[in-house]
């Protein structure tokens, strides 16, 4: 367990919740036993048994927050609470800093079946710790500052005066006080487009960016459903499209109103005939049939699969509104106004509405999405959050069993575009500009095109390699290391995304992260050595995205690669990313995230609140500014048994500390040995090239360690990048 103050864990250790005994360990939960589990392990809830679980999780909030070395000024607030079948509990938190909403503050808290704490998911370690909460800058300039450095949008403006808000961003390792400012535009939704723009609320330096409306680029043709049977309410002598089964969802009609206010003209579908549509645009009602068809039909697979009632699992319908602005080519969730949004389409896909059965799923996507993980919408996490609403919406379309509309691991494919789809999961890369393989720079990608990877891994996890015919289209499921393996179907793969979706991830959950989330919640469901979780990290390797673990010898083993009997590990790439054939490293530059290395905290990482080296991955140790220790080691490193070997690496160190007495350090160790000990003394402007001698290990296999130790008072970072031995 890493610590992020020496307090944390005596803490934890004494603290009991009446039955329940919460320990700050900082791993996900234990896996079970290796029978399977139906759905993705959850047992269903009532809303008011819910309503009482969330009011529990409030009433132990402080002290969960004591046990995990959380400071006085923080609070948690519970927002969600699943229970396995066999009674363990997984309890999400989203968390303030004196009042303030910390931004990727968020945590789940794992209970086993007997109350005791297993775990803990955190997408910020340990307690926030800041100088103070008065910005330099007011909410005026932090507006300003927004629209300068708005990225989606085109022609920013800053609609209201309080469009800037004050929030703690701990996305990185150091929280920072910044404002989240809301700005309206031209952009990929339309002339009313909305970003997110955080700035440091001292220099106004931006922090990150993100679209508002996770919508799906693109539009559908309103009558792909067919003639189908949807829920409507009787009202008088009329009937409107309530549906009482699904949450009393209802469907609007927007009567084009703007974007900026899409409910400004709507009005209630209503008629006296309980027959709606005609199948074509010509029928307002047609859109809305298409719409409310299939948010029925993702309810009912949530519900049906993972016993979730509901976008919120509050057992609520989100309301719906079709026929948005004016030639809108989108449909979007928005979580502010807990509702979604239709678009009519445009010349460009001869104007067919945006209301397809997966659209409507992806975007009912968005909003579990938001109610669970929240996954921030930019970098690495943006495009799993984006992957998350592919995912489902092809879950869904499977599970409607349309004829109209079979399904298929194609997305939009019926929304009438130029190429015949949107996007590919088989193949994400064929349209040109989604990724099929994981690369150092996802993170800077737009993330509708960042999802491929994940995409990828999902259809890879569910269906394998190979070309095959599904849903009466053409699939090829190619890899980027040339790997052949089959599948766990689509079914347990959906489970096994879900339940880390829920369980594990955070809102700052990235690549690698997800590739743990996925893996320990397959060991949850099937088993620790089951076949399923060895196939779920084959297809992780097959995107690029670690490597695979070792075949438990149960079950079909997986081919080998065509060619070779025994496939070997790709070199380790140089800090500009290409090969590096005389490291003896694993991943030496960090451009495969973890992959290699066993870190003790998050300390791998891709944030532009440092620089690295090269590349854009590099290791943030240490800067906390309190006791703590950290660890980052990788194993089984062949030293060259001839010439002279080495250890190289660049090192950058800041300090608050001052004088040239090492408060806190950094030591180089080979197999436990300290050959090397750098501290706060080093400091230095940018990155320094370091060097310690191997000859000792000639032909050995070693451990390298890199081990940070920081005393009470004052921070020193230390940040390390490109290590190689040779």
């Amino acid at each position: 367990m890493s610590r992020k103050n020496a307090l944390a864990a005596a803490v934890a250790a004494a603290l009991t919740l009446g039955t329940v005994t919460v320990a700050a360990t900082q791993s996900t939960a234990a896996a079970s036993g290796s029978s399977a589990r139906p759905g993705a392990g959850f047992r269903a809830m009532t809303a008011d048994a819910r309503g009482e679980a969330i009011r529990t999780a409030d009433r132990e909030a402080a002290a969960v927050a004591r046990s995990l070395g959380l400071g006085a000024d923080e609070r948690l607030v519970a927002k969600d609470v699943l229970f396995d079948t066999d009674g363990a509990r997984h309890v999400r938190y989203d968390r303030t800093y004196r009042g303030l909403p910390v931004i990727g503050g968020d945590l789940v808290v794992h209970y086993g079946k007997d109350g005791r704490s297993t775990g803990s998911d955190q997408a910020h370690q340990g307690a926030i710790r800041m100088a103070g909460t008065a910005p330099k800058l007011t909410a005026a300039d932090a507006s300003a500052a927004a629209v300068k450095h708005a990225k989606h949008v085109k022609n920013a403006r800053t609609d209201s005066s309080d469009s800037s808000a004050l929030v703690v961003y701990a996305v990185g390792k150091v929280p920072v006080l910044a404002y989240r400012s809301t700005v309206t535009g031209e952009g990929e939704t339309g002339p009313a487009s909305r970003e997110a723009v955080i700035v440091d609320a001292a220099s106004g330096a931006p922090l990150d960016q993100y679209e508002l409306h996770q919508g799906i680029t693109g539009t559908g043709n309103g009558v792909t459903v067919g003639q189908v049977s949807i829920e409507t309410t009787q009202s008088g002598s009329g009937y409107t499209l309530t549906d009482a089964a699904h949450g009393s969802t209802v469907v609007y009609d927007s009567y084009n109103s703007p974007q900026s206010n899409p409910k400004q003209n709507a009005r209630t579908f209503s008629k006296t005939t309980n027959t709606w549509g005609t199948g074509t645009t010509s029928s307002r009602e047609s859109a809305a049939v298409d719409a409310s068809y299939g948010l029925a039909k993702t309810w009912d697979f949530y519900q049906s699969t993972f016993n979730r009632s509901g976008i919120r699992n509050d057992g609520r319908g989100a309301p719906a509104y079709v026929h948005v602005d004016s030639s809108l080519l989108n449909a979007f969730y928005d979580d502010d106004c807990f509702c979604m949004f239709f678009g009519d389409g445009s010349s460009q896909n001869s104007n067919t509405p945006v209301t397809a059965l997966d659209v409507a799923g992806h975007e009912m996507s968005h909003g579990v999405t938001a109610a669970t993980a929240n996954l921030n919408y930019s970098g690495e996490s943006g495009g799993l959050n984006e992957a998350t609403s592919d995912i489902f919406g092809t879950m869904v379309e499977f599970y409607a069993n349309n004829s109209s509309d079979p399904g298929d691991y194609y997305i939009g494919e019926k929304l009438n575009m130029p190429n015949g789809y949107m996007r590919r999961m088989d193949n994400p890369s064929v349209d040109g500009n989604s990724l099929s393989c994981y690369s150092s720079g996802a993170g800077s990608v737009d993330v509708h095109y960042s999802s491929g990877i994940a995409n990828h891994f999902f259809y890879l996890a569910a269906e394998g390699t190979g070309a095959k015919t599904i849903g009466g289209r053409s699939h090829n499921g190619t890899t980027c290391n040339n790997d052949t393996f089959t599948g766990i179907g689509r079914d347990k793969a959906a489970a096994v995304w879900y339940r880390a979706l829920t369980t594990y991830m955070t809102s700052t959950t990235n690549y690698a992260g997800a590739r743990t989330a996925t893996l320990q919640a397959a060991a949850d469901l099937y088993g620790a050595n089951s076949q399923e979780r060895y196939l779920v990290s084959k297809a992780w390797a097959a995107v690029s995205v670690g490597t695979a673990l070792p075949d438990p010898g149960t079950g079909s083993p997986s081919p080998s690669p065509s060619g070779s009997t025994s496939p070997s590990p790709s070199p380790s790439p140089s800090s500009s990313g290409s090969p590096n054939p005389g490291n003896a490293l694993t991943n030496g530059a960090f451009e495969q995230g973890t992959a290699g290395w066993t870190q003790s905290d998050n300390d791998i990482t891709n944030s532009t609140l440092q620089p690295a080296h090269g590349g854009s991955w590099y290791a943030w140790m240490m800067g906390y500014g309190t006791s703590a220790v950290e660890s980052l080691s990788q194993s089984n490193i062949a030293v060259p048994a001839s010439g002279s070997p080495k250890l190289t690496f660049w090192l950058k160190v800041s300090t608050q500390e001052s004088g040239s007495t090492a408060y806190d350090t950094l030591k180089v160790k080979v197999n436990g040995a300290t050959l090397a000990t750098y501290s706060n003394a080093n400091a230095s402007a940018g990155y320094v090239q370091k060097t310690v001698d191997l000859s000792a290990y000639k032909g050995q296999s070693v451990k390298l360690e890199f081990a940070g130790t920081e005393d009470a008072y004052l921070a020193t970072v230390f940040l390390i990048d490109d290590v190689s031995i040779g």
